[in-house]
Parts: structure tokens; C-alpha cells; sequence
């Protein structure tokens, strides 16, 4: 359908094309005028024709191969993918849920699911004409038919108002509601519906089991302003404790939502019109166990590259073979522009900016994970018990990464002695006249107004730190980052009785806040390990053009033997693809271990690690033992240890912490006043 819809789009604009070209003809006086505007304008537009005629081609055959293979897989029989796996590896394991029931397991706590970021499904109440005959169908989520149909569209839909962070005019969109907003992110690309399936096993129904849906794209406390989505997960919540003989809930959120959930907290115990009113007890009294999936609680670096260049390591590796699609004019579309333009109005990108600055994430010469190994020991056998054993960084000759650099202009520059390193300051730098705002406005990113002063300076400036990235970003986006810092602070609290941090820009920052008083709750950090993970990034600048964003990932940037955790102009680090370790595994290894500033209450925290382990084989799909950051939602150990909670158990009851990493290691090497 898709490719069916632009070919049938192309031949009208070819026929539009040939009777203007048609209508054109004009006295003889005029052509010899015209005549080489005529040529040079048909060969672009030949060029151009044969441009759009090859993407036709090329995603039909996409479209066409995969639902071919998805007809031929839904065609065989149920057992026939089973049959096939367990003649190559063997027999598979009864699923968590069917495991647990045959135990005698029965459902006991509701629980409460929170999405993350994009995983959540969105959809049109209010459009333009563009969007007609859309009213509440997804734009986000399913099948994205309309980014392909009418992307710029789809891409005006999707934005916020770049002043407020709300709806712009005449436009709302609203999160989807029920299981269904998050149990799967496209057909046959689950979410939760893994772990909403092996819950059922055991007892669990929609009556005990809410989805607190929300939407992603706008900052925590405009979710609640705009749609009551706080009041309404506090109501849900107060509603299923009190229908379930006063049983607690177990809450579950996923990504960036655990930093909703932690913004929430505080939010429910503040007093109203800020907070929920809920008093300092509410949690104590409703919550048994907040269980985060793969939580970046202080942030990830990945941000500031999508907020710098619209880039992470997948999106640069395209960029650098194909710059035509994603740089060029293609049929009036600058994909990354357009990337940028939607992404930096969308608040909630700012929640998951490195927090803690070089404390946390290192400097020029220093970081936590230093020492780290990129190419660790292969396990043999996938015993959860050999944590002691394990070790995923072992010292070796090649040359250690300077993790501290997030943002590096060359690769020398991310290897050189911070003293060898000759630095010009951005700050206050004139950003110089740029008369490109006013030719791009379709696709007008804060770039346009930089000019080439402004790009000098922030390549002068050579490298740059988590805390001088959030000065770069406040150079290269001042609208963007004035807006969000009114939601949202990356510090670390000095004094966290002082009034100000009563404030809800600091709720979803675990420094800059204290966890309720609910000694008896308990919280988990259950997240992937044993997978390279975007830490720091080697960039240059982009060759001049219209229109274009002046910086990108440098994907020549490669370290080899000698530094092989430089691939790609991406330093890796261990971690779940996404979060690195030291964002997942640190408040609960460290920061709020025992009794702290930050957990004054001595709340019990649990670090749980899942081993990477991918499938063995194409049968199995995104595979059982999974820990990247969205495939380990169908990981069988994650799921059972999430059951067991809801149905009653504790922390000790699972065994305490599961650790495979050097998070405790890397942990004290910050020098964190707790």
C-alpha cells in the first residue's frame, strides 16, 4: 500500500509537471531566454524523477519482502517455530507465567505499568486539513502509515509548539488508553505484551493490571497540566488498592518512565495546586515496590548527541553512507532537519540529559568506568549465579577511553592529554549574521541563526564535558533549553532542605531530591548488561549547504586494536544498547544504598542484572534472554523476578542483588557527598 500510494502520487506530479511544462510555451521572443533555465531545470528534474523512482523501488521491495515473510511465518503451523528451535538448542523452558502457576503462584498486588519514551502510543482528536480523515487513528505507534503517506504532515502533527512545549493551534494529540497504548510499538514488535501475557498466567486481568499511559513528548508536570495525567494515575492507583483489600501496588515503569514515575512521587506528597496533595505518606500507604526496567536515572549521553546533530550511532552510520537521503533536498524533504525541528519541541528529550555533570560522568582527564576493557571474556554457560566470577571489564593493553570527553572534535582530540588540548572559549562568542532562517523556514532549526562565527566557535572549543555540553547546548538552542529548564535540572543538590528544590523542575533528577518516607517500600534497578553503549562521540563539521545542521558524528573515527571502544566515531561502554551501566546501576548501588541524603528513610534498593544473551537462532526472534533496553520486556528471568513480587515476594526473597558488572566498582570512584 505504501509504495502503491507514492507511485500513484508520483504519476500525478509528473503529469502536473508536463502540463505546466505544456502551459509554459510562450512567444517565440521569450525562449531563447528561457532555454538553458529550461534545460538545466529538466535534468534536475530528471535527476530527481530517477531519485524518487529508486526510493519507490527500493521501499516496495522492502515493504514487499517483509510481508511476504510475515504471511509465511502467520501461515505455519503454532508449533512448527518451536519444533525447529528445540531441534537446534534443545527444549525450551515453560514460560515465567506458566512456571510460576505450576509453583501454586497466584496474582495478589495490582501493578501499575509506566511506558517510556516513544513506546507509547499516540493519537489525532484535533488536525489540520492535511490530517483529515485521521480523527483517532496513531500517528505514533502501529503502523506509522502516515509518516510515510504525508511526512511533512505527519511531521507538523507530531511537533510542539516550539514557545509553550504544548499543542500548537488547532492541533491535539492525545496518548492512546488501556494495555493496548504500550503492549506493542508496531505489529509484532512487543512492548509489554510479553510480560502482560505471562501475568495472565497467574491471575492477572485489565482490573488489576493499569498502563499509565501519558504523552512522552511534553515535560512531566505539562502532562498533568494539560490532560491531569498525574491526578489520574494517583485516582487509578488509590482505586485498585482500596478494590484489592488494600493489597499495595507494584509499579513498573520502563526507560525514561522511570523519571515520570520519580517525578511522580513527589509530585503525589506535594501540596496542591503544584502537587497532588496526597500528604507525605501516601506512598508509604499505596506503593509495595517500584521494579525500573532499564532506568536511565542520570540520563544518557545519547541525548546530547540527538539534541546537538539529530544523530546517535545508528542515525550517523546512515548519514555517512547515504548523505543524499538524509542531508539533501530529496523531494523537498531534509529528513534530519525536519528530525531536529519535531525532536527539540519535545520537552521530555531534556529529561534524559546527562545529570550530575562531571562528578558523575568524569572530565577531561578522569571518568568511572576508566579502565574499562571493550572486548571481554565470551561466558560459556548463562548461570545467573556466577556473579562473582564474572567480570565484564578487565584491564588489558589497549589504550583506555577518555569517557569524560562526551563530545570530542576529532579523534586526536578525544586521545590527547587534556594540557596538549588548545581550547577557544564559545561562551559570549558572536554567532555572526545567517541569512538561512529566512529560506528554510519549513525546516528552521536555532542553526539558522548561528551563522558561521557561531559554528567556528563551537568547533574551536575542541571537547567538551557533560557540564560544558549543557553550556553548548544553551548556545546552539537557547529557545529550546530556556523552555526546558523551567521543567527540568541536571545539578546536584548542595542542600536539599532548601525550599527551592520544592519545586517540580528537580522531581525527576534523583540528585536534586528525596524519596518518600515509605521505609518499608522497596525499588529496583533491573536493567541489561553486556552491551556496547553509546558513551561519548568524535564529531567534525558538516560540508556546507542549505539548510543543513553544521555538525555530525564522525564515523571515519575508528580506534582499532588499540582503542577498540571507538567504533564508528562512538565510544562504547557496558550497558543495555541504550542506558550506559553507570546511569542504570548507580542510585541503587550507591546513591540511595542504605540511609542518605537522598533516601533519608533507608528505602531497600535491589540491583538486578540480566546478562545479555541473544537468540540462538532466527526462530526465536528478539529472543528470551535479552538485555537490550527493549527486547529484555520479554526476558524470561526479568519477568519471573517482576511475577514473584506481584505475587507476594521481597527482595531477599529473590536473592538480593544480581550483579554481572563492575557497577559497585565504578560506583566509588565518584566522589559523591551522600
Amino acid at each position: 500500500m505504501v509504495y502503491k500510494y507514492m507511485y500513484k502520487s508520483i504519476l500525478r506530479l509528473r503529469k502536473g509537471g508536463e502540463s505546466k511544462r505544456a502551459s509554459s510555451s510562450e512567444p517565440n521572443e521569450k525562449k531563447s531566454v528561457q532555454s538553458s533555465n529550461a534545460n538545466l531545470g529538466s535534468r534536475k528534474a530528471r535527476r530527481r524523477w530517477r531519485c524518487v523512482d529508486n526510493c519507490c523501488w527500493f521501499v516496495g521491495c522492502i515493504c514487499s519482502s517483509w510481508w511476504v515473510l510475515l504471511f509465511m511465518y502467520n501461515a505455519m503451523p503454532a508449533s512448527f517455530p518451536q519444533y525447529v528451535t528445540e531441534a537446534i538448542t534443545g527444549p525450551l523452558p515453560d514460560p515465567p507465567g506458566v512456571k510460576l502457576a505450576k509453583e501454586g503462584l497466584r496474582a495478589k498486588h495490582p501493578v501499575v505499568f509506566v511506558p517510556g519514551i516513544v513506546t507509547g502510543g499516540l493519537e489525532l482528536w484535533e488536525g489540520h486539513q492535511c490530517a483529515e480523515g485521521l480523527f483517532r487513528k496513531r500517528l505514533w505507534g502501529g503502523t506509522f502509515g502516515e509518516l510515510y503517506k504525508r511526512p511533512l504532515c505527519w511531521v507538523e502533527h507530531m511537533s510542539l509548539n516550539n514557545e509553550s512545549g504544548l499543542d500548537p493551534s488547532g492541533i491535539r494529540i492525545r496518548p492512546v488508553s488501556g494495555l493496548v497504548a504500550a503492549d506493542y510499538f508496531a505489529p509484532g514488535y512487543f512492548v509489554w505484551a510479553v510480560l502482560i501475557a505471562n501475568l495472565a498466567r497467574i491471575g492477572y486481568e485489565e482490573k488489576n493490571m493499569y498502563m499509565a499511559s501519558y504523552d512522552w513528548r511534553i515535560s512531566f508536570q505539562n502532562t498533568e497540566v494539560r490532560d491531569q495525567t498525574l491526578s489520574r494515575m494517583k485516582s487509578s492507583i488509590e482505586h485498585m488498592v482500596d478494590t484489592n483489600g488494600g493489597k499495595k501496588v507494584v509499579v513498573i515503569p520502563h526507560s525514561m518512565g522511570v523519571l515520570y514515575f520519580l517525578h511522580f512521587m513527589k509530585w503525589v506528597e506535594a501540596p496542591a495546586p503544584m502537587g497532588g496533595g496526597g500528604g507525605s505518606d501516601w506512598c508509604a500507604k499505596h506503593i509495595k515496590a517500584v521494579m525500573n526496567i532499564g532506568g536511565p536515572f542520570l540520563g544518557v549521553p545519547k541525548a546530547i548527541a540527538g539534541l546537538f546533530s539529530a544523530e546517535a550511532k545508528d542515525i550517523a552510520v546512515a548519514r555517512a553512507m547515504a548523505p543524499s537521503f538524509l542531508d539533501s533536498d530529496m523531494f523537498s524533504f531534509q529528513t534530519l532537519q525536519h528530525v531536529m525541528r519535531m525532536t527539540r519541541t519535545w520537552d521530555s528529550v531534556m529529561s534524559i540529559i546527562p545529570k550530575g555533570g562531571n562528578t558523575i560522568w568524569g572530565g577531561l582527564d578522569w571518568s568511572p568506568e576508566e579502565g574499562h576493557e571493550c572486548n571481554p571474556k565470551k561466558l560459556k554457560n548463562n548461570n545467573t549465579h556466577q556473579a562473582a566470577n564474572i567480570v565484564t571489564g578487565i584491564l588489558g593493553n589497549a589504550t583506555h577511553a577518555r569517557y569524560g570527553r562526551v563530545i570530542s572534535f576529532g579523534k586526536d582530540v578525544a586521545e590527547s592529554h587534556p594540557l596538549e588540548i588548545e581550547r577557544v572559549d564559545f561562551r559570549g562568542a558572536l554567532k555572526g549574521n545567517s541569512h538561512t532562517n529566512t529560506i528554510c523556514s519549513d525546516v528552521w532549526t536555532e542553526y539558522h541563526d548561528m551563522g558561521v562565527g557561531g559554528i567556528k566557535a563551537v568547533a574551536d572549543y575542541k571537547v567538551y564535558t557533560t557540564e560544558s555540553a549543557l553550556d553548548l547546548l544553551h548556545y546552539v538552542a537557547p529557545k529550546m533549553m530556556k523552555r526546558g529548564s523551567a521543567h527540568f535540572s541536571h545539578g546536584i543538590a548542595e542542600n536539599l532542605d532548601d525550599k527551592k528544590y520544592a519545586h517540580y523542575k528537580y522531581w525527576s533528577n534523583p540528585l536534586e531530591t528525596k524519596l518518600p518516607d515509605a521505609p518499608d517500600m522497596e525499588i529496583y534497578s533491573m536493567y541489561g548488561v553486556g552491551i556496547p553503549t553509546e558513551r561519548a562521540y568524535v564529531y567534525k563539521l558538516s560540508p556546507v549547504s542549505e539548510c543543513y545542521i553544521p555538525f555530525q558524528i564522525d564515523t571515519s573515527a575508528d580506534g582499532g586494536d588499540e582503542s577498540p571502544c571507538l567504533k564508528g566515531g562512538v565510544f562504547h561502554v557496558d550497558g543495555d544498547e541504550t542506558v550506559p551501566l553507570l546511569s542504570a546501576g548507580y542510585m541503587c548501588a550507591r546513591g540511595w544504598r542504605g540511609k542518605t541524603r537522598f533516601n533519608p528513610y533507608g528505602i531497600r534498593t535491589y540491583i538486578r542484572e540480566y546478562n545479555h544473551n541473544p537468540p540462538a537462532n532466527l526462530l526465536e526472534g528478539r529472543g528470551t534472554q535479552s538485555g537490550a533496553h527493549v527486547d529484555i520486556m520479554g526476558n524470561f528471568a526479568l519477568i519471573e523476578d517482576i511475577a514473584r513480587v506481584a505475587a507476594g515476594a521481597t527482595g531477599e526473597h529473590l536473592g538480593g542483588d544480581q550483579v554481572y558488572s563492575q557497577i559497585f566498582k565504578w560506583a566509588e570512584r565518584i566522589k559523591l557527598r551522600l
